[in-house]
């Protein structure tokens, strides 16, 4: 009988990859991302360990929502105060900082813990077509709907 087998954090081998946003929903795109940044697409996957690649992520700007989500969906933050909520539409953040929505919607996706932190940090996004990675040579990643 053999042992079950755990990736150890020196024999992981990380890749790069860039995935296109145009036109994917929101939520599928966070969805395929966190899978990637967590590693759950290699055989070694570990859930203990961070096994995971980076992604790039570009035109975070042209990423789809749904039905009217994009008036009627709001970013809720709070200050700690009583009356302290604010709230943000979907509409005023893609036009500001297209680039936030999508890093929020995958950090939801991820572990919340140290290791859900650390596989954060591997996702880079950019608002248009532009990304100063070209030197890591990252592969096109069709994303799977």
């Amino acid at each position: 009988m053999k042992d079950t087998y755990m990736a150890k954090e020196a024999e992981v081998s990380r890749d790069w990859w860039l995935v296109d946003a145009s036109g994917i929903p929101l939520g599928r795109l966070a969805s395929f991302v966190a899978r990637i940044l967590r590693g759950k697409h290699k055989p070694t996957f570990t859930p203990h360990v961070d096994t995971g690649d980076h992604v790039i992520v570009v035109n975070a700007e042209k990423v789809a929502l749904t039905g009217r989500k994009r008036e009627k969906k709001f970013y809720y933050r709070h200050s700690g105060y009583p009356g302290g909520i604010k709230a943000t539409p979907y509409s005023e953040l893609m036009e500001k900082k297209p680039e936030f929505v999508v890093e929020k919607a995958v950090r939801g996706m991820l572990p919340k813990n140290k290791l859900g932190r650390r596989m954060f940090k591997k996702l880079k996004v950019y608002a248009g077509e532009e990304h100063p990675h070209e030197a890591q040579t990252p592969e096109p990643l069709e994303v799977e709907l």
